[in-house]
């Protein structure tokens, strides 16, 4: 009779009035007398029943209750599953504190809730160590059933882990360097949660890399979302690898491409959502995956697995796409390491894939730079590399300075990509008229079939913008003299009628970018004509 008072003492101690004391010790002691059962039955709905307004308080005065509840029961596992479960469901509807000021703040109680999961579920962690090292003696004829309802056990603790690291700690911001346990409850909340993990005797390598996502053993199937799965390892990945925390217990034997190799497959998934935090995290664990290995030493057969085709492609993406600065920036700076990393033969085919699916004048200029970059490494080292000498890498070069429209191209929107390649190929003749590696011939057909292309262009475009910006003069003149004569016979509300019909850019901007253009293509012009001149000045 007494269990049924348990909602109304709950909503009192939640009031905070001058009786919540009292109601408070009421639940104590009904916790400790009334039917274990009963009671979970009427705690565990007040859980999934909570207001939205009141998630932080009402976790924290239920879960202690819940708490003790467990402990007097023998077999707890699936009470506890339950409990877990409906704790993670509130606290997953929580904002997460962007900054660490609003993580001191803890305006909507996310922190405080952290706080009272860890303290809840402690007990529980320790039973199941405690009651791990009790199946290594001697034991009667039950040990099967007593081991198989350990793991039952500890998979609850472990599946109720790995959905805190998804949500909130994938949300959160963690950085070792200004983060301790001392002064950030969510730091805390993932040392804590990544402790958890090692005392159950749930190896890292063995979650991170072998373990599926659906268990199966000795009749007990408990099965989670594959993504979801997925995204608490990356969490793992991320706090293991990146944050340094429970990096202690981490075996070294794992060669930095395996790690690599394993971890690409988190990294393109958090790389693929839109959210800043995600982002972020995939990219700091892919700087963290590439530094531990020596530059050109990633195997061409890499690039076959589809996790190395998908993060180049995401990173791509988000250079060229992302709304977010810092992002684009970074993604361009894990983007070339990624590309110092790869050995010769990788280097070749992964340029011509990139340059076969980026559409992008940027992306193209980036990877003819570092095509230029590896000759000049080759030549500094005296190192020989097949894949960029002799015919591969005359078609390699055709492939990257090609025009993509032929004599159609638009040049401004292409600037990018065609200075890269003037300053390849002026280079390269350079080299090639010192060193005499046997490609000049080839070099020079190359060199001069573009540059002819290209006169064609320069031609059509100086002309175009030629006129446009003449005509763009010729009518500021024009407007110029209507506003005289209409301010003359006051007719001002007619000129801003006027001016409103004009393009959405500014006719002094317009002037301004003509004019770039025209500077820009004598430049090319200018590059041209060296480019020539060499070739020339070594046929005589």
């Amino acid at each position: 009779m007494a269990s049924s008072l348990l909602p109304s003492l709950v909503k009192d101690v939640l009031k905070k009035n001058g009786s919540s004391a009292h109601s408070q010790a009421i639940l104590n002691e009904l916790v400790l007398l009334c039917n274990v059962e009963e009671l979970l039955d009427i705690l565990l709905p007040q859980v999934d029943d909570i207001d939205p307004d009141a998630i932080a308080d009402t976790i924290t005065v239920l879960m202690p209750l819940i708490q003790s509840v467990l402990l007097r029961m023998e077999s707890k596992a699936s009470g506890l599953a339950l409990a877990l479960d409906s704790l993670q469901k509130q606290i997953s509807k929580l904002p997460v504190p962007y900054s660490h000021k609003q993580e001191q703040e803890d305006e909507h109680g996310l922190c405080r809730c952290c706080s009272a999961a860890l303290t809840f579920v402690q007990p529980f962690v320790q039973e199941a160590k405690n009651q791990d090292l009790n199946l290594d003696l001697p034991t009667n004829q039950d040990s099967k059933l007593r081991a198989t309802l350990l793991k039952l056990y500890v998979f609850t603790i472990l599946f109720s882990c790995m959905a805190n690291l998804r949500e909130p700690l994938l949300q959160a911001q963690l950085d070792r360097e200004v983060n301790t346990v001392e002064n950030s409850t969510l730091w805390k909340f993932a040392t804590e949660i990544m402790a958890i993990l090692a005392m159950i005797q749930e190896p890292l390598p063995k979650l991170l890399f072998y373990r599926p996502f659906t268990e199966k053993e000795d009749g007990i199937t408990l099965e989670r979302s594959g993504c979801q799965q997925k995204e608490s390892k990356a969490c793992i990945a991320y706090l293991l690898f990146v944050q340094l925390i429970a990096v202690e217990v981490f075996p070294a034997v794992y060669s930095p491409v395996f790690i690599l190799q394993c971890n690409m497959e988190y990294i393109s998934l958090l790389l693929s959502r839109k959210d800043e935090s995600w982002i972020l995290k995939g990219l700091d664990l892919n700087v963290k995956s590439l530094e531990g290995l020596t530059d050109s030493s990633l195997p061409v057969e890499l690039l076959q697995l589809k996790c190395f085709h998908e993060v180049p492609q995401s990173l791509v993406k988000i250079m060229t796409d992302c709304p977010i600065q810092h992002l684009k920036i970074k993604s361009l700076l894990v983007f070339q390491l990624f590309i110092e990393k790869l050995d010769g033969e990788a280097k070749h085919k992964f340029f011509r894939r990139v340059m076969k699916t980026s559409h992008h004048a940027g992306v193209e200029s980036i990877i003819i730079k570092n095509i230029k970059k590896h000759m000049e490494l080759l030549r500094k080292t005296g190192n020989k590399d097949g894949w960029f000498e002799g015919t591969r890498f005359i078609s390699l070069l055709k492939d990257a300075i090609a025009l993509p429209q032929g004599h159609e191209t638009d040049l401004l929107h292409e600037m990018d990509r065609v200075m890269e390649s003037l300053n390849i190929l002026r280079y390269l003749l350079l080299l090639e008229r010192k060193s005499c590696t046997g490609i000049w011939t080839d070099l020079c057909d190359t060199a001069d079939s573009y540059t002819k292309l290209l006169r064609v262009c320069l031609k059509m475009s100086k002309s175009y913008y030629g006129t446009e910006l003449k005509n763009l003069r010729e009518n500021k003149r024009i407007k110029a003299k209507e506003f005289k004569e209409a301010f003359g016979n006051r007719k001002v509300q007619s000129m801003i009628v006027n001016t409103e019909k004009l393009g959405s850019m500014p006719r002094d901007a317009q002037d301004k970018v003509l004019q770039c253009a025209l500077v820009t293509y004598d430049l090319m012009e200018s590059l041209v004509v060296h480019i020539e001149e060499i070739i020339e000045g070594n046929q005589e």
